[in-house]
C-alpha cells in the first residue's frame, strides 16, 4: 500500500513515529521556581547537617585528618624510599617515627618553660597589672583608673583565682590529648603502608580510562603540591625561628630560644599566627623595658622580618609554582578555627592547598594543555 507521495505507508508511519519519538526527547522538562528552590533547600540542608557530623565527630576527625594531611605531606618521601627497595611497613615506621621524634623534641623543649611559666604566672600576672595599670590610667578618655578594676571579675583577686582554675583545666584535657596522640600516629602508620593500595583503590573505583587518568593526575600533584610547600616552608620558617630568637636575645626578653621555636610553629598558620606572635612580643617587651619604644621594638622587628619573608623570599623561592588564594586561605582558617579550634587552624592551609590543587587540575584548559601524566 503506498500514499500520494509514492512512499509505503509503513515507512511514512516509521518515520513519523521516530519524529515524534525524537521530539519529545530533546523537549527538556520544564522546572518551576519552586521545583529549584526545592532542590537548593536539599542542599542547604544536607550541607548543614554535613557540617553538625563534621563538628560533632571532631574527637575521631581530628587525628585522623591530621594523619591524612601529613601522610600525603611525606608522600614524596615515601614514593623515594620505595624507589630504593624498602617495604612499605617499615618507610611507615620509620618516617612515623621521625615525626614522633621531632613532636616529643619540641616538646621536650616546651616542657621546662611552661612549667616554670605557670609556677611564676601569679607573679607574672601581678607584674604585669602593676605596669599596665599606670598605662592605662594616662588615657584619660577611657575613663579607666585603678578603681575600676577593684570589685570586678577583672580584679588582681580574680585573675589570680582564675589563673589556678586554667591550670587545672588544661591538667584536666591531658588524657583527651594523648588519646588523640595515639589515633594520630596509629593512622599516620596505616595510612603510609597502606598508601599504595588505598591509591590504587581510588583509581579503580573510576571505570572509564580518562577518569582513572585524571584521578593520577590529581593525585600526583597533590603530593608534589603539599610536599614541595611544606619542605619549602620549613626551611623559610626556620630561618624566621633563627632570627626572631636573635630578635628576643637583643631585645632582652627571656628564653629567646622559646620564641624562636613560637615563631617557627605559629608561622604555618597564615595571619592569625603571625598577629598572635606580633601581640606577644610586644606585650613580653612591655613588661621588660621601661619605656614604650623598647618594648614595641622587638615585636616591630618581627613583623618587619616576616613581612618581608612572605612577601619577598616565599614567592622568589616558590614562584608559578604553586600560588595560593590569600582570600580562600583566610576564609579557610576562620572556618576551621570555628570548627575545630586550634587543630583547625593548623589544618586549614593544607586543606586548601588540597582543594586548590584539585581544582585547578580539574579546569577544562588545564586537562587540554596535559595530554600525558606528569612526572
Amino acid at each position: 500500500m503506498h500514499d500520494v507521495s509514492g512512499q509505503p505507508a509503513e515507512r511514512r508511519l516509521l518515520r513519523s513515529g521516530l519524529d515524534l519519538e525524537s521530539g519529545l526527547v530533546e523537549q527538556a522538562p520544564r522546572r518551576y521556581g519552586l521545583d529549584i528552590a526545592a532542590a537548593w533547600a536539599v542542599i542547604g540542608i544536607f550541607t548543614i547537617m554535613a557540617m553538625g557530623v563534621v563538628y560533632l565527630m571532631a574527637p575521631i576527625l581530628i587525628p585522623l585528618s591530621l594523619a591524612v594531611v601529613t601522610g600525603l605531606i611525606f608522600g614524596v618521601a615515601a614514593e623515594r624510599l620505595h624507589e630504593l627497595g624498602i617495604p612499605p611497613l617499615p618507610t611507615a615506621l620509620l618516617l612515623a617515627g621521625l615525626f614522633g621524634v621531632g613532636v616529643f623534641f619540641i616538646a621536650g623543649m616546651l616542657a621546662e618553660p611552661i612549667s616554670q611559666l605557670a609556677a611564676d604566672a601569679p607573679d607574672l600576672v601581678r607584674g604585669a597589672y602593676d605596669r599596665v595599670t599606670p598605662l592605662i590610667s594616662r588615657l584619660g578618655w577611657l575613663n579607666i583608673s585603678p578603681e575600676t578594676f577593684q570589685g570586678t571579675q577583672m580584679s588582681m583577686e580574680k585573675v589570680l583565682e582564675n589563673t589556678g582554675s586554667i591550670l587545672g583545666i588544661l591538667s584536666a584535657s591531658l588524657t583527651p590529648a594523648l588519646l588523640q596522640a595515639m589515633i594520630f600516629f596509629a593512622a599516620l602508620v596505616l595510612f603510609l603502608s597502606a598508601r599504595l593500595k588505598l591509591r590504587q583503590m581510588i583509581i579503580l573505583a573510576f571505570p572509564r580510562r580518562g577518569q582513572r587518568l585524571t584521578t593520577i593526575r590529581i593525585m600526583n600533584a597533590v603530593d608534589k603540591a603539599l610536599g614541595f610547600y611544606f619542605a619549602t616552608a620549613t626551611l623559610v620558617y626556620g630561618s624566621l625561628g633563627v632570627v626572631t630568637a636573635l630578635i628576643a636575645w637583643g631585645g632582652g626578653l627571656a628564653m629567646p630560644a622559646l620564641w624562636g621555636l613560637f615563631a617557627f610553629l605559629s608561622s604555618f598558620v597564615p595571619f592569625l599566627g603571625v598577629a598572635l606572635m606580633t601581640i606577644a612580643l610586644a606585650t613580653a617587651g612591655l613588661l621588660t623595658h621601661e619605656t614604650m619604644l623598647m618594648g614595641l621594638l622587638p615585636a616591630l622587628a618581627f613583623f618587619l622580618v616576616h613581612l618581608a619573608m612572605e612577601n619577598l623570599i616565599m614567592p622568589a623561592v616558590m614562584g608559578k609554582r604553586l600560588e595560593v588564594n590569600a582570600f580562600i586561605i583566610f576564609t579557610a582558617i576562620i572556618f576551621w578555627t570555628w570548627m575545630w579550634g586550634a587543630a583547625g587552624a593548623m589544618l586549614a592551609l593544607p586543606l586548601s592547598i588540597i582543594g586548590m590543587t584539585i581544582a585547578d587540575e580539574l579546569r577544562p584548559a588545564k586537562r587540554k594543555a596535559r595530554r600525558s601524566l606528569p612526572g
